[in-house]
């Protein structure tokens, strides 16, 4: 399953760790962070849970930059 998120992040260097810490969750399969139009694209592992992945996948990127907001 793929779903998009509206994020808001400060500059394209913070986008680019968020996107890594992304792909290193577990139960994310890939993400894709483009900073232009502050959106993220998650595609989640088969029978993941998409809500308690992406608090996995906030409290990682807030270790990059505390910041850093996802829209779910």
């Amino acid at each position: 399953m793929k779903k998009t998120y509206k994020i808001e992040v400060d500059c394209a260097n913070c986008a680019n760790k968020m996107e890594e810490a992304t792909k290193k969750t577990a139960g994310v399969k890939d993400a894709v962070v483009n900073f232009m139009t502050l959106k993220m694209k998650v595609e989640f592992e088969e029978n993941a849970d998409p809500i308690s992945v992406m608090e996995e996948v906030l409290k990682n990127c807030k270790r990059i930059e505390d910041d850093i907001e996802i829209f779910v």
